[in-house]
This record gives C-alpha cells, structure tokens and sequence, in this order.
C-alpha cells in the first residue's frame, strides 16, 4: 500500500496512520490473559484472578502500552515502505474523525537532508607543518633535567635566588584579622617559578635563612580562594632554609636514568626527537584535519534536523552537568544550562556530522580494518609495553569505534586536501605546541 507522505517545512513530515481497533483491542486481551496466569492479588489464589478484576486493575496501562507500540510499529512500516530516513522521534497525536472501526494518527517527524558538497577543487585550504628543532630538543632535555634535580643547603649568608627551594613560615592578614589559608609553618617553594604570587615571590626573593619580613600583597580578583579573591593583605614570612638546585649533567647516567636504550647523549637526543616528531604529527593532523572540516562545512549545503541539533544540545547539557557533578558542584544534575550556550557548537557538530557521513558514503571512505590496526599501533608505541595497549584497545569495541571514528576523519581529510588548493604554511615548533618562545 502507498503511504502519502505529506511535506510541512523543509525537513519536516507528516503521515497518517490507521490501525483497526480490533487489531489493538486483540493484543490488549492477549495480555490482559498473560498476566492474569502471574498476578498476585489480595483474596486470590496465584492464576486465579478473574479477567474483570485483572482488567479493571491493569486494563488502562495495558492498554496505554498496545498503542504505544502498534502506532510505533505502523510508523516504522509506514517509514520503510517510504524509503524515509527518519531524524530524531516522530510526534505522534490522535487523529479525530476515523472511519468506524478504526483509530488514526498524525506522525509528524523530520527526515535527514540531502547534502550537496560543491567541487571540492575550489576549496582554500591552509596546510601547516613544523619541524623538531634542536633548541626544542634541548629544551625538553632542560625539562627532564629539572624533574630529576636535587637540592643541598646553601650557606647561612647566602640570599634566596631563581630556581632555590626555600622553606618559610608565613602568616597573612587582612584588616589585621587572619584568614583561612593564610598561614603555614615550613612551607617549601621553588622561587621565579610562578608557585606563589608574584609579590610573595619578589618579597622573598634576596632574603637569607632566618630572617623576617612583612609586604603588602593585593591578591587578583580571579583569584581561585573566593573569600579573598580582590582583596589586599599583609604577610609577614620568615625564611627558614635555602637550598640550591643541582641539575644532572647531560650524559650517559642521564640517558641511563630515564630508559633509552642507547644510553648515550646521541641516543638520548635521537629517542626524545622521535617522541616529539609524534606529538608534531599529531598535532599536525588536528590543526590540519579542523582546517579541512571548516572548507567541507563551507563548501556544503544542507538544511539541519531540529530534533537532530536539540539531541546534541541535549547531550552537551548533560556533558557539561556531569562535569560539574566531579568538580563537586552541589545539585549539578538540576543546574540551569539554557540550549543557547551550546545551539551554535551542536549545530556545527551535526552539520559537520552529515557532510562527513554523505562524503564517507559517496567516496568508499570507510576505515579499512589494517588503517584501524596502524592507527592502534601507532598510539600504542609511546608506551612502554605497546603491545599491552594494542590488547586493550582490541578488548573494548567502544574503544575501538572511537578509532574508527578517528580513522575515518583521517581518511576524509586525506581526501579533501588531494582535491582542494593547498597553501602550504611552516609554523614554529612552539607555536605549535602552544609555548611561549
């Protein structure tokens, strides 16, 4: 039979569903019957409950649940006979003025749109890469370097300095009252390190052991401590030790100390260059693969699902709760987010979401199961016992799906940048990575 499919607005359907009241009153008696074999009723024997009683007691929520799934299942039929990709959940209302017999129903729903990319060639699209430098290399030397350093007493007469580790007792006090937080006995820090304030840093810094200052300090109005955050404080410190940093040399102890292999300063040089030549890469491939997707969303036309962009807003909403609730935000499940803040973000997500699905479907762009086994592998090879990572991808097929899902992006990226105009752009390794040169 031909289902008349009715074009509201742009995305949205409507279809008109009958079901003959026989068909519903049928199923509703069917188990009206099975759950008088089981009911337990107060007077009664187990199997022993009248059909009155079973009917007048559970007859309505029954009888709720038999419409809910025939309409349920009439529209999914009614959808397949249409060949109609269906968005979202339809709304499903009665219908008044059926033939006799039978009850009807208006199924409004949104479908998902048809999407046309435009030639691809014409898109502009700005590839970057970086080199690993070796002033990158011996910074992150530097940064290994720091992690492993020891600290020995400086001489009584010797003043604090960048990168010393003094142990002070400390008091504040706004308006000469104290307040939470405010004050420690032989608290260590490590100066011109950001640890502490600046003004607490600079007091202390040129002091020597044992002895005493008070400074004003005006905490930020950012400041994470509310209760002070804005406000201005005195501070009296004492400086009780110093003690001066020693670096570890740059050699084969070094080398031997953090694992490498070739525990040389070669090889030291050469295993922390392939690390950071990984991280590049993938860097790479995140700033690259956004740029690709902002030209495949411009270059495409299509109208958005509402109920498909209000199901994301739906999910970050709950996202952005959940995030709350482990930050140990009180009542995060009940906090007022309104769909605004994160409309324009979903849109995109969905937009994006069908391009991507309709030039994957167009293009073979599938992850082949050897492109989902390098990606694992590659991700495994930072660790220690690859293979032990490899296995645990393998083990969970969510984790596996999130993989694919990355593969498939890869491979679309791929694609559009063999088709579109390329401006190749080399940008420095630490803009890159987000350093301060």
């Amino acid at each position: 039979m031909a289902v008349n499919v009715e074009t509201l607005e742009k995305l949205e359907r409507k279809i008109t569903l009958t079901l003959p009241v026989t068909v519903i009153q049928s199923e509703v008696d069917s188990r009206l019957k099975r759950l008088a074999r089981t009911v337990k009723m107060d007077g009664f024997r187990p199997g022993k409950v009248p059909m009155t009683v079973v009917a007048q007691r559970y007859g309505y929520s029954v009888h709720y649940e038999v419409m809910n799934d025939k309409v349920g299942e009439a529209f999914a039929a009614a959808a397949n006979e249409a060949k109609l990709r269906v968005a979202g959940q339809p709304r499903i209302t009665e219908k008044e003025g059926a033939p006799e017999g039978e009850m009807a129903f208006d199924a409004i729903f949104e479908v998902f749109p048809e999407v046309k990319i435009a030639d691809l060639s014409t898109a502009e699209v700005e590839k970057l890469s970086a080199e690993v430098t070796d002033e990158a290399i011996d910074r992150t030397i530097d940064i290994l370097r720091k992690q492993r350093r020891t600290f020995a007493q400086r001489a009584q007469d010797a003043a604090a300095q960048d990168s010393d580790r003094v142990t002070v007792d400390f008091e504040g006090k706004i308006d000469g009252e104290p307040f939470e937080g405010g004050k420690a006995e032989a608290f260590q820090f490590l100066v011109g390190e950001g640890q502490m304030l600046k003004e607490f840093e600079d007091a202390v810094r040129g002091m020597k052991s044992g002895e005493s200052k008070t400074f004003p300090l005006a905490f930020p109005a950012d400041y994470h401590g509310k209760d002070v955050a804005g406000k201005q404080a005195d501070f009296m410190v004492t400086v009780k030790k110093i003690e001066a940093a020693h670096m570890p040399d740059v050699n084969e102890a070094l080398a031997r100390s953090l694992g490498i292999a070739d525990a040389t300063v070669d090889g030291l040089r050469a295993d922390i260059k392939k690390n950071l030549e990984r991280e590049v890469k993938f860097r790479l491939l995140a700033r690259n693969k956004n740029a690709v997707m902002d030209a495949l969303v411009a270059k495409a036309e299509l109208d958005l699902p509402k109920s498909s962009v209000q199901a994301e807003v739906d999910r970050m909403i709950e996202g952005a709760r959940a995030d709350l609730k482990q930050r140990g935000i009180k009542d995060a499940d009940k906090a007022p987010i309104p769909d605004d803040v994160f409309r324009p973000q979903a849109e995109r997500r969905v937009r994006l979401g069908l391009v991507v699905a309709e030039l994957v479907r167009a293009n073979e762009l599938q992850a082949k199961p050897e492109q989902i086994k390098a990606h694992v592998e590659e991700l495994a090879a930072s660790y220690e016992k690859p293979a032990d990572v490899t296995r645990w991808y393998y083990s969970d097929n969510r984790r596996l799906a999130e993989v694919e899902a990355i593969v498939i992006e890869n491979n679309v990226t791929d694609f559009v940048l063999s088709k579109a105009k390329i401006t190749e752009k080399a940008i420095a390794f630490d803009d890159l990575m987000g350093q301060q040169g």
